[in-house]
C-alpha cells in the first residue's frame, strides 16, 4: 500500500478521478448557490422543497434531466449534434488538469500550463458553434455565430491580462506563478503599487464574456434567440452544456485566483506571526461557526429526514474545524482551504454581476471589447513593465 501511495502517478490519477467524479456534483451545487444568491437579491427564498433549505435540489434536478427524452431534430446533423455538448464538457473539465489546488495537488505541472488553459477554452467554444450549426435551426445558428464573435473579441483582451501576470512571474507554469507570489511576499493583484488590479479587472470582464454569462449572455438571450445555441437540446445533452458552463465558471475563477490572488497562499505569506491566526484560528472558527449555525437551523425543520441531513452537514463542518487545529492535518488542508475560499468569493462576485447588471446590446458588447478592454490591457502591460523595471533597477 505504501508503495502505491508513493508512486509518482498516484496523485495525478487520484486528481483525475476526483475531477471526473466530484466536479459535476460541484457544478450542480454551484447552480443551487446561484439560485439562492439571486433569490436573496430579489427578496425570495429560492429552492426550499427538496432537502433542508433545498440542499438536495441539485440531485433532484439531475434525476429529472436523466429521465427526460433526448430529442433529435429531424433535420439536424446527427453525429455533430450529439458530439457538440461532449466537446464543450470535455474541454471544460480537461482545463482542471493544470490547475494547482494546493502544493503537489494537481494532475500535471507543465511549463506552459496557462497556455494549456487558454487553448482548451478556445477549443471549447467549438462545441457551442457546432451545436448551433448542427441543430439546423435559425436561433441556434445565430447563437453559435454570436459565441464565435464574442470569443474573438474578448480572447485578445483576456490574453493581454494574462500577459501582465506572466511578466510578474516569469513563467507560464501555474505552480511557478504561485511560487513567484510567495517569493515576492505579496499577491500579484496588489503588486506594483496596486497597478495589477487593472489587468485583473480586464481579466474578470473578459472571462465573463468568454463564458457567456450575464451581462454578456447574448448567445443565449431568451428575449431574442429563445435559448440560443442549445434551443434544440433537451435532457442529458442539454445538461452537458449546463455542466460545461458552470465548470468554465470554476476554471476562470481558479485562473484568476492562481494568477492574481496567490492560489493556495494565505494573505501575507511571508509574515511569520500571521501564520497561527490565519492558518489555524481563522479556518477553525469559520468551520466551527458554520457548523454551529447549521445546528441552530434544525429547530426550523419539521421533517426528520431533513433534520438528519442538516445534522450530518453540521457534524462534518465541526469535525473539519477541529481538524484544522491539529498541525499535521492543518498542513495538508490549509492550501485547499485558502484556494477554495478565494474561488468561492470570486464565484459569488460573478453571480453578483449576473443579478445586478442588465444585458448589453450586441453593439455595446463589441465596443467594450475592442474599444476599451484591448487598449486598457495593452496599456496595463506597458505600465506594469515600466514600473517593474524601475523597482528592480532603482538607478534606471
Amino acid at each position: 500500500m505504501e508503495t502505491v501511495l508513493q508512486h509518482p502517478l498516484f496523485i495525478p490519477i487520484l486528481m483525475t478521478l476526483i475531477i471526473i467524479g466530484v466536479f459535476p456534483l460541484l457544478a450542480g451545487y454551484l447552480v443551487l448557490v446561484e439560485r439562492k444568491v439571486l433569490a436573496d437579491f430579489q427578496v425570495r427564498l429560492g429552492p426550499m422543497r427538496v432537502g433542508p433549505h433545498g440542499f438536495l435540489q441539485p440531485i433532484a434536478d439531475a434525476l429529472k434531466l436523466f429521465l427526460k427524452e433526448d430529442i433529435l431534430p429531424s433535420e439536424a446533423d446527427r453525429a455533430i449534434f450529439w458530439m457538440a455538448p461532449v466537446i464543450s464538457t470535455f474541454t471544460a473539465l480537461s482545463a482542471f488538469a493544470v490547475i494547482p489546488f494546493a502544493p503537489s495537488l494537481y494532475v500535471a505541472d507543465v511549463n506552459v500550463g496557462l497556455l494549456v488553459i487558454s487553448a482548451t477554452s478556445a477549443v471549447g467554444i467549438l462545441g457551442i458553434i457546432l451545436g448551433g450549426w448542427a441543430s439546423n435551426s435559425h436561433y441556434p445558428l445565430l447563437g453559435g455565430l454570436r459565441s464565435a464573435a464574442q470569443l474573438v473579441s474578448y480572447e485578445v483582451a483576456l490574453s493581454l491580462a494574462l500577459i501582465s501576470g506572466v511578466m510578474m512571474a516569469g513563467t507560464l507554469s501555474m505552480v511557478g506563478i504561485v511560487e513567484a507570489q510567495r517569493s515576492r511576499g505579496v499577491w500579484f493583484a496588489f503588486d506594483n503599487f496596486g497597478l495589477m488590479l487593472v489587468p485583473f479587472t480586464v481579466y474578470v470582464i473578459s472571462a465573463i464574456a468568454e463564458t457567456n454569462r450575464a451581462p454578456f449572455d447574448l448567445p443565449e438571450a431568451e428575449s431574442e434567440l429563445v435559448a440560443g445555441f442549445h434551443t434544440e437540446y433537451s435532457g442529458f445533452r442539454w445538461a452537458l452544456y449546463f455542466l460545461a458552463e458552470y465548470a468554465n465558471i470554476f476554471v476562470v475563477s481558479s485562473v484568476a485566483i492562481t494568477l492574481f490572488w496567490g492560489g493556495w497562499l494565505r494573505p501575507f505569506p511571508n509574515v511569520g506571526f500571521l501564520e497561527v491566526p490565519l492558518n489555524y484560528v481563522f479556518p477553525a472558527l469559520l468551520m466551527l461557526g458554520s457548523g454551529a449555525g447549521s445546528f441552530l437551523l434544525l429547530k426550523n425543520l419539521k421533517s426528520s429526514t431533513q433534520k438528519a441531513v442538516l445534522a450530518a452537514i453540521a457534524v462534518v463542518l465541526i469535525t473539519t474545524g477541529l481538524l484544522f487545529l491539529i498541525p499535521a492535518v492543518n498542513q495538508a488542508l490549509i492550501g485547499l482551504f485558502w484556494f477554495f475560499l478565494k474561488v468561492a468569493v470570486m464565484v459569488y462576485a460573478l453571480i453578483w454581476f449576473r443579478g445586478t447588471f442588465p444585458r448589453f446590446r450586441y453593439d455595446q458588447l463589441m465596443n467594450i471589447g475592442w474599444k476599451y478592454m484591448i487598449p486598457i490591457g495593452m496599456g496595463a502591460i506597458l505600465v506594469n513593465a515600466v514600473v517593474g523595471i524601475a523597482l528592480a533597477n532603482p538607478k534606471f
